[in-house]
């Protein structure tokens, strides 16, 4: 299949109330634009500066999700066009974003990480660190920025045991925080491997990559 069949495959396969991220990092401009013309509008990539790049080069309806870790010296090149960082897992982070959107005239979305995975490579914060910087004066004086949702990635495993078990507790972490802030509407979990279990346990936002453009080399 093509680009454009897995496209429209998701479309259909997908319930309504799901929004699904196109992950384009590494992949070429032409090979984002098959996916655009088949409908898709929000992609997400790992590193600020090629988003950047596709981003000058792209239509400008596009919706750029950064989903990778986010270094507070490269802000500045996506504040004034990304629509949603996925991997916010500081105040002081949040506080750069709050700055830079300040200097471009917007407000900028986020998602606070929430660690769910056993690998030490994963990153993220605990939920009771998310409530701290959520409560904290220092935060509800951010004008441009806001918390939208939770994030989480699984442990790269084959034991779906263990993933429905980490996406369960992201959903209830996500249950009560919902309760508590206003703003608290996406839930931004599974990726190629392991959407259909992320889904099951109530994630509204996926991040699939390689059942759309194919492996990454």
């Amino acid at each position: 299949m093509n680009i454009s069949d897995n496209i429209k495959k998701f479309q259909e396969d997908l319930p309504e109330d799901i929004k699904l991220i196109a992950i384009s990092k590494t992949k070429p401009v032409d090979d984002i634009l098959e996916a655009y013309e088949a409908g898709q509008r929000d992609f997400g990539e790992n590193k600020i500066q090629e988003m950047t790049e596709k981003w000058e080069k792209l239509p400008k309806d596009i919706k750029w999700h950064m989903v990778g870790h986010v270094q507070r010296n490269k802000v500045k090149y996506m504040a004034p066009y990304v629509a949603l960082i996925h991997a916010v897992d500081s105040l002081k982070l949040l506080k750069e974003i709050h700055k830079e959107a300040d200097k471009n005239g917007r407000c900028i979305d986020c998602l606070l990480q929430i660690k769910i995975a056993e690998e030490d490579t994963k990153y993220g914060i605990s939920a009771e660190k998310a409530k701290e910087i959520l409560d904290s004066d220092e935060f509800k004086k951010l004008d441009y920025v806001k918390v939208k949702g939770l994030m989480g990635m699984a442990t790269f495993t084959d034991d779906e045991a263990q993933v429905k078990k980490e996406f369960d507790h992201l959903k209830s972490v996500f249950k009560d925080f919902k309760e508590r802030y206003t703003d608290m509407k996406i839930l931004s979990m599974g990726m190629s491997g392991d959407y259909q279990i992320a889904i099951n346990s109530g994630s509204n936002m996926v991040r699939i990559g390689s059942h759309i453009f194919g492996a990454r080399n």
